[in-house]
């Protein structure tokens, strides 16, 4: 399997002041799919590391809307990459076949926006599995 992208910082727009506050938006116009799921992670234990998982199919992008959210990401050549969120104006887009890890503050809040539905079958869950798929 091939991928074909790679991961990527995206900055929504600022729109405001400090006096009056900001808005971001995510449009259609921004976003390098169509939104078919959006959710959101919070309390997650400082200690806890989530995601451990690639998807098939599904390509998602992560925002750390309130706190700070370390996420590693390994694509299937074997190349790690790392990324500090820590702004709600910025999120990462990962593609498909990124395995990922996301690491939270203690006030992290994550949005998610998923390029699909849930999809229990899309999940590669065993690393040993998502080895096997690599380009190396």
């Amino acid at each position: 399997m091939k991928i074909f992208n790679a991961p990527y910082i995206i900055e929504f727009p600022k729109i405001g002041r400090p006096e009056l506050g900001y808005i971001s938006v995510a449009e259609t116009t921004n976003l390098p799919f169509i939104p078919r799921r959006i959710y959101w992670t919070y309390f997650t234990p400082e200690d806890i590391i989530r995601g451990h998982h690639a998807h098939y199919e599904l390509e998602q992008i992560l925002i750390a809307v309130s706190g700070s959210i370390e996420v590693e990401v390994e694509l299937n050549t074997g190349e790690k990459l790392n990324y500090l969120l820590d702004k709600p104006s910025v999120g990462v887009f990962l593609p498909k076949l990124s395995w990922h890890t996301m690491k939270y503050s203690h006030n992290a809040v994550q949005m998610c926006i998923a390029s699909m539905e849930y999809k229990e079958s899309d999940y590669i869950r065993d690393y040993e599995v998502y080895k096997q798929l690599r380009n190396d």
